[in-house]
């Protein structure tokens, strides 16, 4: 019966005293603070309708310097850097608040710079300078020094892990594949039916070139005559062409004049491209066997009108430095030509198309012309076709 006597009573006091034990975690002392006896209750605040101050002589609200509830009774002192007024004193009206006061300088790992202890922690303005143990230093923090720039990135990364080799003769083979390997193709920008006044005559103009996109090889020719009269005058030019840029040629060789006029040899020197605009542009220089220098600038432009319909206007200007008699060119300008052209293409690759001509010799050239009772002009309705391949 004792035993069982002893168990009811400690098992009494554990139902007894287990809720208090559990309040009194509220004022249990901690080291180095000391947690205050219960306060007494604030008293009762007299209410608004019993006494109200007149609305001539309100003032504004005092800001509280009661210290945090969670605070009250604490006891800071044992904290290292702690500065507290006496114990059963109140701090002053307008005095610093407790955690206001603070010197961190005597906290462990705190470095604060002179004349900052004591900072206000309420503005935080002195955590300027503050050098926190552990914390790396990046960005503009970071001392001044006199290391080597990092090594730059390789230009091709997979020859890290790689044969580099194997891997550039990859490269060499995909740039092979995407443009390096030679092409070909043959165009007749012109090849066309004139009608004209006194006799009817025709007319071609086409190139063709062989390689790739830096290295190529040209042949041009271009002529025009009459029916039942023959060839008027003919070339042909064989070029060596060579990329200067994304869109222009340097072109140089030879050109050998054909037809019953005296035929000549010319070394030529000139260029092919695509100027701003889209406008197709081409230009040489022929210094003959003879000494004559001659010149030529032409262009044209396609103005899609529809994905089928192409409207062309053309533009060609020929030039000679010294009269050569014999073949009827004055110095200067000798002839310009307009033209405009419609064609329509039936596939990209061929085109046939409608258009007029004019043809205007100047100068001397043109004296030569009616010397021999020709008119120096000539306005031509022209059919043709657009091919190429």
């Amino acid at each position: 019966m004792s035993r069982f006597a002893l168990f009811l009573a400690t098992t009494a006091t554990i139902v007894v005293t287990g809720p208090a034990a559990a309040q009194s975690m509220q004022g249990m002392n901690m080291p180095g603070m000391t947690m205050p006896a219960k306060q007494p209750a604030a008293k009762a605040k007299p209410s608004a309708k019993s006494k109200r101050a007149p609305a001539h002589r309100a003032t504004p609200a005092k800001r509280s310097t009661a210290p945090m509830d969670g605070m009250k009774g604490m006891d800071h002192s044992a904290m290292p850097g702690m500065q507290l007024p006496p114990s059963g004193q109140q701090p002053a009206q307008g005095a610093p608040q407790p955690m206001q006061g603070m010197d961190h300088s005597a906290m462990p790992g705190m470095s604060m710079p002179a004349g900052q202890q004591g900072h206000d922690m309420n503005g935080m303005s002195g955590m300027n300078g503050m050098a926190m143990p552990g914390m790396a230093q990046t960005g503009t923090a970071l001392p001044a020094g006199d290391a080597p720039a990092p090594a730059p990135p390789m230009d091709h990364y997979a020859d890290r892990m790689f044969a580099p080799a194997e891997m550039a003769k990859a490269r060499s083979d995909m740039m092979f594949e995407q443009g390096g390997q030679p092409f070909h193709q043959v165009m007749f920008n012109l090849a066309e039916y004139q009608a004209r006044q006194g006799r009817d005559g025709y007319r071609w103009d086409g190139e063709a070139w062989f390689g790739g996109d830096i290295n190529r090889l040209w042949l041009k020719s271009e002529g025009e005559g009459a029916f039942r009269e023959g060839i008027e005058s003919a070339e042909v030019q064989a070029l060596y062409s060579r990329a200067v840029g994304p869109y222009f040629n340097l072109q140089g060789g030879v050109r050998q004049d054909l037809g019953p006029s005296p035929k000549r040899t010319y070394a030529t020197v000139g260029f092919e491209g695509l100027a701003p605009y889209m406008f197709e542009v081409e230009g040489a220089l022929f210094l003959s066997t003879k000494g004559d220098l001659l010149g030529r600038l032409e262009g044209y432009y396609d103005q899609r009108i529809t994905q089928r319909l192409v409207l062309q206007p053309r533009v060609e200007f020929n030039l000679a430095a010294q009269d050569v008699r014999e073949n009827g060119i004055g110095r200067g300008l000798t002839d310009a030509e307009l033209g405009l052209r419609l064609r329509y293409e039936i596939r990209r690759q061929f085109a046939p198309y409608v258009g007029v001509s004019y043809l205007a010799q100047t100068g001397r050239t043109a004296d030569f012309t009616r010397a021999q009772g020709k008119d120096p002009t000539t306005t031509s309705f022209v059919a043709g076709v657009r091919v190429w391949f």
